[in-house]
């Protein structure tokens, strides 16, 4: 694939998604800030490292308090050992004391299934248990996130062999308007 091709694949992702949307992303996040609810970001592989910038941005930038529990590896593995893989984030949200206030984030190539991100799957379902809200940024169809999301960007690009890195680039672009815009 040439610079080109990537670069028209980014854009054309960029493209997919509605304007209007993106406003109410926003209006989502204003109303979280407002009541002084927590953001949590959630992700696997690439994603989670995106994950952590994400937060940063959104409490330097945004004045929204934010947490990703990937960050804190020694919490994660024990879950992971603990309990298992699947309901580690899960687990960590229910420690934080997620609530109707706060949000949890995905970034996600996928967005969560039977049979990939399954922690992402059991995470978004707890979330919706105590009335947070659920937003994404994710590729392909969407996967859980898009199903169950309140608010989820969602973008494909048509050629296939580039969808990682278009989504997990997109990603950072899209939450930085995000940011900027609260």
């Amino acid at each position: 694939m040439t610079y080109k091709d990537y670069i028209n694949s980014t854009l054309e992702c960029i493209n997919q998604v509605d304007e209007n949307l993106v406003e109410e992303f926003v209006n989502h996040l204003q109303e979280i800030k407002k009541k002084k609810g927590r953001v949590f970001f959630l992700g696997v592989g690439g994603s989670a490292a995106n994950c952590s910038h994400a937060v940063n941005d959104f409490r330097k930038i945004g004045g929204i308090d934010a947490i990703t529990p990937l960050d804190n590896v020694a919490e994660l593995t024990a879950y992971i050992n603990d309990v298992s893989f699947e309901d580690c984030l899960a687990e960590s949200l229910k420690t934080s004391g997620l609530n109707a206030n706060d949000a949890i984030f995905i970034l996600s190539v996928g967005g969560g299934s039977s049979t990939t991100s399954k922690n992402i799957v059991k995470a978004i379902d707890f979330a919706k248990t105590v009335n947070a809200k659920v937003f994404g940024i994710v590729s392909r169809d969407g996967g859980y996130t898009k199903l169950h999301g309140d608010c989820v960007i969602c973008f494909c690009p048509t050629d296939g062999s580039v969808i990682t890195p278009v989504a997990e680039s997109l990603q950072a672009v899209f939450w930085h308007h995000l940011v900027n815009a609260i």
